[in-house]
């Protein structure tokens, strides 16, 4: 089948734009036909990845994790497979799916790798990949958003950081079905991927097509234990923590003590109080082959 490369030309300060160049030599190499089209926007994106399907085209985002995250939302559902080219700030969902961030490696999952199944979440109706953040994490994910002087991800720890100074704990609900569990501290995030923020590991153990979220709750501690735990994020450790409790769902209902914007996929995707659920195995991504894995 053609492909269809939706680039976003603002993607990690423009960084996607210089890669094109070797992803269209690579194909072109490989005598595939494909088309670009530059996105205006994550609806823009969206929008022209399902013309491409109807098209019998296979949409491949070039883009960071925003895009990829829109773009899959509105493809679950459908037979087509999505492919992606690294080409944001984080990548952490082609991180963890195991595709390279080299751009000739990726288009060679695109043309010899194999379709994986993947569940999608789903928050007030607006589609995600990833994790939603609500708290601290979203809040630092605003900021991350707002910094335009660092470009790699060293934003994230930034970020983090200038989020503590004025930070002042929050109260949780998690509501999954007649049961309730509430939360006093920093932040709930709903895992389907086990990664966010440039390669920390937030939720371990998440699985992307088991049909749960893993949901990791992040309860009071001092500022400064809370800064020596932040290491521990990358390796996935600090849910050895007291103050971390796991637990999975299908289906949750968020709600805090104060409003918070709902972050995924490292956009704003809706506000509380959140209604999540997850779409199981609901749409198929190219991925390295077990071979290439």
């Amino acid at each position: 089948m053609p492909l269809t490369l939706l680039v976003n030309p603002a993607s990690a300060g423009g960084r996607t734009l210089k890669l094109l160049p070797r992803v269209e030599q690579a194909l072109d190499a490989s005598r595939v036909d494909f088309r670009v089209q530059r996105t205006k926007g994550l609806e823009h994106g969206a929008e022209q990845a399902l013309l491409a399907v109807e098209a019998e085209e296979v949409p491949v985002v070039m883009s960071g994790d925003g895009l990829v995250g829109a773009v899959g939302g509105a493809m679950a559902g459908a037979e087509t497979p999505l492919g992606i080219v690294p080409g944001g700030r984080g990548n952490d969902l082609a991180r963890v799916l195991g595709i390279p961030d080299d751009p000739e490696q990726a288009v060679a999952v695109l043309l010899g790798g194999q379709s994986r199944r993947i569940d999608v979440g789903e928050a007030n109706g607006k589609r995600f990949l990833g994790i939603v953040s609500v708290g601290f994490d979203s809040e630092c994910n605003q900021l991350a958003n707002e910094v335009r002087f660092l470009r790699s991800n060293l934003v994230y720890a930034y970020s983090a950081l200038r989020t503590l100074l004025s930070w002042r704990p929050a109260g949780f609900t998690i509501r999954v079905d007649q049961e309730r569990t509430r939360v006093s501290g920093y932040s709930i995030s709903v895992a389907n991927n086990s990664t966010f923020g440039g390669g920390m590991r937030i939720a371990p153990d998440a699985q992307l097509d088991d049909g749960e979220f893993d949901i990791v709750a992040v309860g009071e501690v001092s500022k400064l234990r809370f800064v020596r735990n932040l290491p521990k994020v990358f390796k996935g450790t600090h849910v050895d923590e007291e103050e971390v409790q796991v637990f999975r769902a299908q289906h949750l209902e968020l709600t805090a003590s104060r409003p918070f914007p709902v972050y995924a996929d490292g956009e704003h995707l809706t506000d509380l109080p959140a209604s999540l659920r997850v779409l199981p195995r609901s749409l198929s991504v190219l991925v390295p082959g077990q071979g290439d894995a």
